[in-house]
């Protein structure tokens, strides 16, 4: 059995206003820096590098929601509600940027450089939970 939790009004209500994620100013002293990035319920953490010229995602997801913070290179990250017709809407994630992808977002990262950057997910990334909850389109080229 799959398991993947309803959303609620209450996690909605929580989620980014835009794409860009501001960061909180990070904790420093003489040892160093914490960086925040997310404080949410999550059950996923994975490390994705994407070389230059390639195209991930190409989706939307039912429930599952991610932050996904560049650690080296840009995206250009693609998006549009499910179901639109429009032109999706681009814009340039660099490194250093945290951006944020609701369910119900059609959505493709197009990599012009190489790129390391983190994912962290709503719902676990085992393939049985990832594949029924994923729809796969083509909104950009791939």
């Amino acid at each position: 059995m799959i398991d993947i939790k309803p959303l609620s009004d209450e996690e909605k209500a929580s989620w980014p206003d835009g794409v860009i994620v501001p960061l909180e100013e990070p904790f420093a002293d003489d040892r160093g820096a914490i960086q925040p990035l997310v404080d949410a319920d999550m059950k996923s953490c994975v490390l994705i590098s994407s070389k230059k010229g390639t195209v991930r995602a190409n989706h939307y997801h039912k429930t599952d929601w991610h932050y996904c913070y560049v650690l080296s290179g840009s995206i250009e990250y693609y998006h549009r509600p499910h179901g639109g017709d429009g032109e999706p809407e681009m814009v340039l994630v660099k490194s250093g940027q945290l951006f944020f992808t609701p369910p119900m977002v059609d959505h493709t990262m197009v990599f012009p450089e190489d790129t390391t950057f983190l994912t962290l997910g709503r719902n676990s990334r085992k393939q049985e939970v990832y594949e029924a909850d994923v729809e796969r389109i083509e909104l950009v080229e791939g």
